[in-house]
């Protein structure tokens, strides 16, 4: 199997009083790096006055690879930065798609760090060059920058530019942006990405892609951004500007099930309690009799635990994860996955052998990384495995940032039943959570879901794959 991707982590910090935006910004890509594992990047502004310049590092690796003490000293005593964490699809891996994107222009300078796909991005690149842009990549990111500052020649300020290149930007995207007067957070009109705003003590303002980074950084959770907001955080104080909100939001319900850290709270609710709700569900689609329940490390392991509170099987603990190896779905290719996988998970023999064993994971897209876990457990001796899958079967692909395999390489779109996926994986049996109970895992969120890839049905209209 290999994992479904989420397009990055952002932060960003405004009037850090003991000049360490940078330091706090590294400590909060530590918090988001499971978010992203290709790369990463900080830029600053060492002071909120009129001409100052960005200072930035971006670069291929993990957050403490890329940013050592000597780096993190380059980059100064800052009051203001933006951070990001970013995977990669095949071929994109250069240090060139790694963000933030530092951008001069005629007003000035501005650092772009983005969570999200632009579903219209080669449409409106199109349209940039045919009349005089250069593009030195194919980054989102360069797509959204050039949007601003065409707009900002008649919007006048940076967050009115925004305002106004918000209308061309098909969503999804959740966006930083940080320039030496400002820093402004943006959150698309549905709110596919998550994005949340909290306080340091000494006054600074920080906004995340989940509300753990602020934890990691010692901030206290606000809210979370709205979706179609845009708030403005400068000396003057904190803005809001909510021309493209009225929408309750359709949150990708894939944060609750797989991408966010179990500890993070989205739109009022505890991804660690939504991950064991859909457990229960699990448990109540799907009864088995069985001896132990077990899940896939990290996130299967919380809706193991509800199936198991839920049926009254046992809950055990069947795997040892090496804690040095990164998720699976972060590899680029196919062959760097698989070496993963073999020595990324190990089994606790003790608690399989001779067992009937219920085992729950997230999801499953090809097949492959299920069936080896499989061929694990019973190396070990399980009497019977039977899978189970806290989210319903990937058949239709993402426009908002989620990078679903094509659809000829899912196993759900290329097999017709459970029962034959069942047989390639090498299971006795295998179940789904249902469409109608996924989206109710996270209990009283302020928002709606899309499940568009399980479903077919987005909640905007989407443009076919080959106009991307």
């Amino acid at each position: 199997m290999k994992k479904v991707r989420e397009e990055c982590g952002v932060f960003g910090i405004w009037g850090a009083k003991k000049k360490d935006a940078a330091r706090l910004t590294y400590y909060a890509l530590f918090a988001l790096q499971h978010r992203g594992q290709e790369s990463c990047g900080i830029a600053v502004c060492k002071t909120a006055e009129k001409g100052e310049k960005l200072k930035s590092h971006r670069a291929v690796g993990l957050v403490p690879e890329v940013f050592t003490a000597e780096q993190l000293e380059k980059l100064g005593n800052a009051q203001c930065a933006v951070g990001h964490v970013r995977y990669s699809a095949a071929g994109s891996g250069d240090v060139e798609y790694a963000q933030p994107l530092v951008v001069r222009h005629m007003q000035g300078s501005m650092a772009v760090a983005h969570n999200g796909n632009i579903a219209n991005a080669r449409a409106l690149r199109r349209h940039f060059e045919e009349n005089g842009g250069i593009f030195h990549g194919t980054s989102d990111a360069e797509v959204i920058s050039y949007a601003v500052i065409q707009a900002r020649r008649e919007a006048g300020t940076l967050e009115r530019a925004v305002e106004q290149a918000m209308y061309k930007l098909e969503r999804a995207y959740s966006l930083v942006i940080l320039s030496p007067e400002k820093l402004i957070a943006v959150r698309d009109p549905n709110g596919f990405r998550p994005l949340c705003m909290g306080k340091m003590a000494d006054g600074a303002v920080v906004f995340a892609s989940e509300s753990c980074a602020l934890d990691s950084v010692g901030a206290e959770f606000i809210r979370d951004v709205k979706p179609g907001e845009i708030v403005v955080a400068s000396d003057e104080g904190i803005t809001s500007i909510e021309t493209h909100c009225g929408g309750k939001g359709t949150l990708c319900v894939f944060e609750f099930v797989y991408f966010a850290r179990p500890d993070s709270v989205i739109e009022d609710a505890s991804v660690h309690e939504a991950r064991q709700r859909a457990g229960a569900y699990l448990a109540l689609e799907h009864p088995i009799q069985a001896d132990v329940v077990i899940g896939v490390p990290d996130s299967g392991l919380d809706a193991a635990l509800g199936y198991a509170r839920q049926s009254g099987i046992p809950y055990g603990v069947g795997f040892i994860k090496n804690r040095y190896i990164g998720r699976s779905f972060i590899q680029p290719t196919e062959n760097q996955r698989k070496d993963t996988v073999q020595i990324k998970l190990s089994v606790i023999k003790s608690v399989v052998d001779g067992k009937r064993v219920i085992i729950i994971d997230d999801s499953i897209v090809r097949g492959t990384t299920s069936a080896r876990i499989v061929r694990l457990l019973r190396e070990a001796g399980a009497k019977s495995v039977h899978l189970l899958v806290s989210s319903p079967p990937f058949r239709y692909p993402c426009y908002f940032g989620t990078d679903i395999d094509s659809r000829e390489h899912l196993i759900a779109h290329r097999l017709s039943s459970e029962e034959e996926i069942a047989k390639e994986i090498g299971v006795d049996s295998l179940g789904y959570l249902s469409v109608d109970n996924v989206v109710k895992i996270a209990k009283n969120a302020n928002c709606g879901f899309c499940s568009g890839c399980f479903t077919g049905e987005y909640p905007i209209p989407v443009l076919q794959e080959t106009e991307r």
